[in-house]
């Protein structure tokens, strides 16, 4: 009974910010020790607009905002470590962002995967922002209200940690 109360606790025990050293001065994570593995990882992000606006996306007729959006989000992705000071360059092996029109608006994953000794989670949450913020740009001619909520990331594998599922 010991044993498994100490292990509670060992658990409960809060985790530090990996990207402070110990005198409090900022730093990139040394993930040279780490191994490589298969990592995954996906965000999400509502973009809540008018119904009157969602109709002239739907039927725009110079052309599909959400495949710029989606191009957009696979180009920011790529480039992560550029926006994010302390993020890793990665070897991504592959990126989705995908678009769906919902009852209040528009709905944006992206997954992103890599081999690596670090996550991809930053890398799926900055290609579903970036999608999401070219959607607010493609749009915002006509409703200026556009919302952009609900970032988060849904899912995670790979690494020490293992798989993560937001909850739903």
């Amino acid at each position: 009974m010991a044993r498994e109360s100490k292990k509670k606790k060992a658990a409960a025990k809060p985790r530090a910010l990996s990207h402070y050293d110990p005198a409090g001065r900022v730093r990139m994570v040394d993930v040279s020790a780490k191994p490589e593995t298969h990592r995954q990882a996906v965000a999400g992000v509502l973009v809540k607009m008018k119904p009157q606006t969602l109709k002239k996306v739907r039927s725009n007729p110079k052309g599909d905002p959400l495949e710029i959006s989606r191009v957009a989000g696979i180009a920011a992705a790529k480039r992560t470590a550029d926006l994010i000071p302390l993020c890793h360059p990665l070897l991504i092996s592959h990126i989705d962002v995908r678009t769906e029109f919902c009852k209040n608006g528009i709905s944006i994953t992206a997954t992103v995967r890599s081999i690596g000794s670090t996550g991809v989670e930053m890398e799926a949450l900055t290609g579903a922002a970036v999608a999401a913020l070219t959607v607010y740009d493609m749009c915002k001619a006509v409703d200026h209200e556009i919302e952009i909520t609900e970032l988060k990331l849904l899912y995670k594998s790979g690494g020490k940690s293992g798989e993560f599922h937001a909850a739903k």
